[in-house]
């Protein structure tokens, strides 16, 4: 009688030991702030970016349109390598100004940016496209997306 009233005490407590332990593969997950989750999507937005344009590179008669001063209809002149540097400088900056601006103002440059890509992005496709451009852009919209989906839904400070 002794020992099953015993057996029973210890079974009882192993089993509150148990319930309030973590379990041994549970991993931490922590919360990410908003301005990181942002300036992510603008770093993998980049990475894209950048790496389409090289690809680019690889597709035939990529280079001899270059080495003529061509890219797709457009002459390669200092007003086109400008307009090429500033498409790529503002994700860039967008991913610093994502960590650095207060929530406001970083809120809206970020909507408005990305609001401003998406358009951007998909001109890009015009004339001939590869597989892997339509694939990319379809990424890159995605990123951007969710960056707008991220800034439209800033968490509000608590009161």
């Amino acid at each position: 009688m002794q020992t099953t009233k015993l057996s029973h005490v210890v079974q009882k407590r192993s089993m509150n030991v148990n319930s309030e332990k973590t379990p041994q593969n549970a991993l931490e997950d922590i919360t990410l702030n908003v301005k990181l989750k942002l300036a992510s999507l603008w770093a993998s937005f980049m990475f894209l970016y950048i790496y389409v344009d090289y690809f680019h590179l690889y597709m035939p008669g990529s280079i001899e349109d270059i080495l003529a001063g061509k890219v797709f209809t457009f002459d390669i002149s200092y007003v086109f390598l400008l307009i090429a540097m500033i498409g790529v400088t503002i994700p860039v900056v967008m991913i610093f100004l994502s960590v650095a601006l207060p929530a406001k103002g970083n809120r809206w440059t970020n909507i408005i940016v990305a609001t401003i890509y998406i358009p951007y992005m998909l001109f890009n496709l015009a004339g001939e496209a590869w597989v892997h451009m339509y694939f990319a852009a379809a990424v890159e919209v995605i990123l951007l997306c969710l960056i707008i989906r991220y800034a439209w839904k800033w968490p509000q400070q608590k009161a």
